[in-house]
């Protein structure tokens, strides 16, 4: 392609672009695509480096390792491999390692407790390591702070149901994974619908937003939830994203952290306590629904999990007090 060519297809690009922000319908939509794209970019490439790690058998590998952990929760040895599964890829994929280790044969309730909630704070790594990252926050950081925040939770959970004696009762297992192919191409025709729902939802969710703050709600879910985030030491503009990353996931209250640490609406501490927060408290609704199909205690999986977030989280806001910038900018560094 020409240098005249490469000019008009500039010209044509920029002329649309124009085009579209002068109508408050356009101006929406140049947004969803915006949010879209910057997840595209870090999704995409990751989810094939993945795909390609799994194919090697490295996940194998990787949970054999640190099947001596499991002792610390409480756990058998191969349920390492079902943790893995969940770090590196999802939950539907460590729920079906999990069926086929038996896990429902030899574990309590109180067990597949503690296996769950690790698995709800620490899953899909990669992807949403990276999505951290791009919002400023150091990628080292994001996954130790959610992989160690799994192991502790793990392991208060752990000795306190042993100390207490509690949902010591063999689980009840309601759920049976469906064989999928293993085939590329069929991994790419489920990455295509997955990037077609990301796009529909980041749609639904920036016109909601859009239609909150037309109608004033947004103000008054601010005002009910600011005293709530400020001891936390979260800053009220970030309460939306907050709610949207709880009840959605991370993915997509991450994408739209992306947006505002470039933009500036929201100060940077603000977007880092956020992006905390909601590593270790996202997708309440439909991870946990899904969780629940293998028998865990739902109150140990929602609402254990909700309070130690919000523990953890204002923990961190006070020793951010006493950080020297430079200290703070291992953690995090605005893009």
């Amino acid at each position: 392609m020409d240098k005249t060519s490469n000019n008009t297809l500039s010209s044509s690009f920029t002329n649309l672009t124009r085009a579209l922000q002068a109508n408050i319908i356009g101006r929406w939509f140049l947004e969803v695509v915006y949010i879209f794209w910057g997840l595209i970019k870090i999704m995409v490439p990751v989810l094939i480096i993945v795909r390609v790690i799994e194919l090697l058998g490295w996940v194998t590998v990787l949970g054999k390792a640190i099947s001596p952990l499991m002792i610390w929760f409480g756990l058998p040895g191969d349920m390492g491999l079902v943790w893995m599964t969940a770090m590196t890829s999802n939950l539907y994929s460590a729920m079906a390692v999990f069926y086929q280790l038996g896990g429902a044969e030899q574990l309590t309730v109180a067990q597949v407790s503690v296996l769950s909630t690790m698995m709800l704070i620490a899953h899909g790594l990669p992807v949403e390591g990276s999505i951290a990252a791009a919002t400023g926050t150091k990628l080292w950081f994001a996954l130790c702070f959610r992989i160690g925040g799994a192991m502790l939770m793990g392991v208060i959970l752990h000795h306190t149901y042993t100390a207490l004696n509690l949902l010591q009762t063999p689980v009840t297992i309601t759920w049976q994974p469906e064989v999928q192919g293993n085939s590329w191409s069929e991994w790419f025709i489920l990455q295509a619908q997955t990037l077609v729902i990301a796009f529909v939802i980041i749609s639904v969710l920036t016109l909601v937003i859009r239609l909150l703050r037309f109608l004033g709600v947004e103000k008054l879910i601010h005002a009910l939830l600011s005293p709530l985030l400020r001891l936390i030491g979260v800053g009220p503009k970030a309460t939306n994203i907050i709610i949207i990353g709880v009840m959605l996931g991370l993915s997509y209250g991450g994408s739209l952290l992306i947006k505002e640490s470039k933009s500036g609406n929201i100060e940077k501490k603000d977007i880092f306590l956020t992006m905390a927060f909601l590593a270790l408290a996202h997708s309440l609704i439909e991870d946990t629904l899904l969780i629940l199909l293998l028998g865990p205690d739902l109150f140990t999986i929602l609402w254990a999990r909700l309070a130690f977030a919000f523990v953890i989280v204002a923990l961190l806001s006070q020793a951010l007090k006493r950080l020297s910038a430079k200290r703070y900018a291992w953690l995090y560094k605005p893009s």
